[in-house]
């Protein structure tokens, strides 16, 4: 499958087989993934790697506490709770982290914004290399940032700090939604 073909066919998937994503095969996404163009060389991104019933269902008691608490302080989790349904399906969860940036309710200097934006954008492009690397694999993904919701939960069970940025659900895909609708290149392109 050419970049363009895998571009096109690309879904986001919730549904997922039992059948388990190896080692190897994650590897190799993630390998995809550190192959993103960087701002600086920063190279601002580490990925956690959660596989396996146990882990995964510890990884959603977290997720519904963090919810649940979120909730309860009075904060929209829009579709957090869909988000934990689609992350106890898929075999593998892969968290994004940047390890140099903060929480986003943190105080911010200018250079400290700047340098977020940019880690950002360079942690974009990781994802969507994972997303296509997936894809042309025969894989099924979905880029979630309703983790968000059970952010301080989530760093804190994970092990992590910095700033957490969004995770990924991976495994086979039991679904094959349709593609959805997009803007013509009319409505959002002005050649100036």
């Amino acid at each position: 499958m050419d970049i363009l073909e895998a571009i096109a066919a690309r879904r986001s998937i919730r549904k997922f087989t039992d059948r388990p994503v190896t080692k190897e095969t994650v590897n190799a996404v993630l390998a995809a993934a550190i192959l993103a163009p960087s701002g600086k060389n920063h190279q601002s991104w580490r990925f956690v790697v959660v596989a396996g019933a146990e882990k995964r269902a510890q990884m959603i008691r977290v997720m519904r506490e963090g919810i649940a608490d979120t909730k309860a302080r009075g904060i929209d989790t829009g579709s957090a709770i869909m988000t934990a349904r689609v992350m106890d399906r898929a075999p593998v969860t892969i968290f994004v982290f940047n390890p140099e940036g903060v929480a986003p309710w943190a105080s911010h200097s200018l250079a400290q914004t700047v340098m977020e934006t940019v880690d950002t954008q360079s942690i974009g492009a990781a994802i969507q290399n994972m997303l296509l690397a997936a894809q042309a694999m025969g894989l099924g993904t979905v880029w979630m940032c309703d983790v968000w919701s059970a952010y301080q939960q989530l760093e804190e069970w994970l092990g992590e700090s910095g700033q957490l940025v969004a995770a990924v659900a991976l495994g086979y895909p039991d679904e094959q939604p349709a593609a959805r609708p997009r803007r013509p290149l009319s409505e959002v392109v002005h050649w100036f």
